[in-house]
């Protein structure tokens, strides 16, 4: 049984952070983002309050699904993605993704990938912040909504490839 898997966007950071949390963590990376709206209806329901249908993309199945393997096997899931609200975004499809219950995970952040900064991350965990997930998924269905139906009039009335 893993006793603490940590999750982080980025591969490159996986190693390192592994390192300097010994043998009672494993690291893995999510790769970025594992879930985006569907393309059918922009992902959105209109009339149901904007309500967005997300997705797994092809390329993110085997990820997510090993993320899920050793999710079910660790006592606590550690989610460490940015602190922005993009990072907090792809905690929290992590969590819905992999359907982890708020008493196993602990989210982390840290603004640097030395060893006293992922200790301290470790030793002052919070939860998903729900209104910079939610200003994610505002924006995101902005994107969808007016950013697709806008671009061709302003190619068309302005500059080609605006967006």
């Amino acid at each position: 049984m893993i006793k603490n898997l940590v999750i982080v966007e980025s591969p490159a950071k996986a190693k390192t952070i592994e390192n300097f949390l010994g043998e009672d963590f494993v690291v893995k990376s999510s790769y970025g983002h594992i879930r985006d709206l569907e393309k059918k209806n922009y992902g959105v329901d209109i009339e149901n309050n904007f309500k967005p249908a997300y997705q797994i993309p092809p390329d993110k199945k085997k990820v997510v699904s090993e993320l899920k393997k050793l999710a079910a096997d660790a006592k606590t899931v550690w989610l460490a993605s940015d602190e922005d609200r993009e990072g907090e975004a792809i905690s929290w499809h992590l969590k819905e993704a992999l359907k982890l219950s708020d008493n196993k995970i602990k989210r982390i952040v840290f603004h640097e990938i030395t060893k006293p900064a992922i200790k301290r991350a470790v030793e002052e965990p919070r939860g998903i912040d729900n209104n910079l997930v939610n200003a994610q998924q505002a924006r995101r269905i902005l994107d969808r909504l007016v950013g697709f139906k806008l671009s061709p009039v302003l190619w068309k009335k302005v500059k080609p490839s605006l967006s």
